[in-house]
């Protein structure tokens, strides 16, 4: 069901040739953006025409209009079930709690007397938010893009979602509804590329989608080829491929746990990945022997769950410690990453590469996907190892804002002048003397 890869028994190798020895799943960006590349100018040119057509073609739905209603929204939330309504404001209270201690402040420091830089944080003006509505629906996608967001203090959010034929055209009604529960009445039944184009060109007319600065929220690969089309023209979060589960553990992990916690992010996705670390062959026995019971009692076994654990992606990986354990770990950087260990703190503690980290047995990554109140909106694909998941810093603009007195700059003039020349650059040396009757002030 899961293959194993066995690093025992020599030294382990460094960086890019560790790397290259784990499992990770077959996500061509590069080769989807050739195929997204004419949807998004077909969307820039003819707009809400085009959004109408590929919902047509794509979702097999005849939209009358692209834009979400107001009543459509009231009506979702009116019509939600009353224990997903509570679980929801849990998950928006949670979040709210974490996304809003993120929130930098202005600050001043003093370099030398009358000379200050000062680094102020502005919002985004407008973001886009994408909710994938593909093999299971989002709501929690909704929460995890929409608070940090709003936390920031963005004043213009859009979200759009796939449009469902079940439901007339319209989103998942649960998508919907954790919409009109955020305060977000901008909604569009646009998906895939399609959704990343009519944000970064904007669409015109009554119906019609303002475009805007930056797009978050995780994707199939058509969005993220799309986001990576439109790199430059907007921000993004980053292109998220298949999920990722990584499980560091040794004899003391409960191979009833481990086995749940990797099918648990199996069943996202043919493509998901499930990675077990040990140096307990015990424990990878154990957890083998416990998966097939597991995954017979789930629900999708066949599309997803078991082509996910069976695919290359997806192993158990044997180390002679847990020292090498977590060199492995860190050389992956996965999106998820378990620490169930004896002492699991301070090895999570160690932990250089990783979107999110869930200590001991307690903190299953489920978790942090609805209830813990960190963001699920994480790096894929080994990014951790250079990026962070979606917060409150992803919708902020630091500007320095630079104030000199006339003392203050001739003090260091000298030293500008001189590093202007140095660079074959002495118009910049020249805009400073011009300042002092063409003279550079003596010290």
């Amino acid at each position: 069901m899961i293959s194993r890869i066995d690093l025992r028994g020599d030294a382990l190798p460094e960086g890019g040739a560790l790397r290259d020895l784990l499992p990770r799943a077959e996500f061509d960006v590069e080769a989807a953006l050739e195929k997204v590349r004419p949807i998004c100018e077909d969307v820039h040119h003819r707009g809400t025409a085009a959004l109408i057509e590929y919902a047509r073609r794509f979702d097999g739905v005849e939209l009358a209009q692209v834009r979400v209603p107001a009543e459509a929204l009231a009506a979702a939330l009116e019509q939600l079930d009353p224990a997903v309504r509570a679980a929801l404001e849990e998950s928006i209270r949670r979040a709210r709690i974490v996304h809003r201690n993120q929130r930098r402040t202005e600050h001043t420091t003093q370099v030398v007397p009358g000379g200050t830089v000062t680094e102020k944080w502005v919002p985004v003006e407008r973001v886009g938010l994408y909710a994938p509505g593909g093999r299971s629906v989002y709501p929690s996608s909704v929460v995890m893009n929409v608070v940090p967001a709003q936390e920031a203090g963005v004043a213009s959010i859009a979200l759009a979602s796939p449009p469902q034929k079940e439901f007339g055209g319209l989103p998942h009604p649960t998508i919907l509804a954790a919409c009109a529960l955020l305060g977000v009445d901008e909604v569009y039944a646009a998906g895939g590329a399609v959704a990343v184009a009519m944000f970064a060109y904007g669409t015109s007319g009554p119906d019609g989608c303002p475009p805007v600065n930056m797009v978050t929220g995780p994707g199939n690969i058509w969005v993220a080829a799309a986001k990576r089309y439109f790199t430059g023209r907007i921000g993004i979060d980053t292109e998220a491929g298949p999920t990722e589960i990584a499980v560091l553990a040794d004899s003391t992990a409960d191979p009833v746990h481990v086995a749940a916690d990797l099918i648990s992010q199996a069943e996202h996705d043919p493509l998901a990945a499930a990675v077990l670390v040990t140096d307990s062959a015990e424990l990878a026995d154990a957890v083998e022997r416990e998966l097939e019971p597991q995954v017979a009692a789930s629900k999708h076994v066949e599309d997803r769950i078991k082509p996910a654990l069976a695919g290359r992606q997806s192993a158990i990986v044997l180390v002679d410690s847990l020292e090498d354990g977590l060199k492995v770990v860190d050389a992956y950087g996965a999106e998820h990453l378990e620490i169930q260990t004896a002492d699991a703190a301070a090895w999570a503690a160690r932990v250089r590469n990783a979107g999110a980290i869930f200590v001991g047995p307690w903190a299953p990554v489920s978790l942090g996907d609805y209830c813990a109140g960190s963001n699920h909106v994480l790096p894929t694909g080994g990014c951790a190892c250079h990026s962070s998941g979606l917060s409150v810093q992803s919708f902020l603009r630091g500007i320095h804002i630079v104030d000199y007195t006339r003392d203050a700059l001739a003090e260091v003039t000298h030293h500008v002048v001189t590093l202007a020349e140095a660079e074959d650059l002495p118009a910049h040396g020249a805009a400073l003397k011009a300042r002092f009757g063409w003279k550079v002030p003596q010290q």
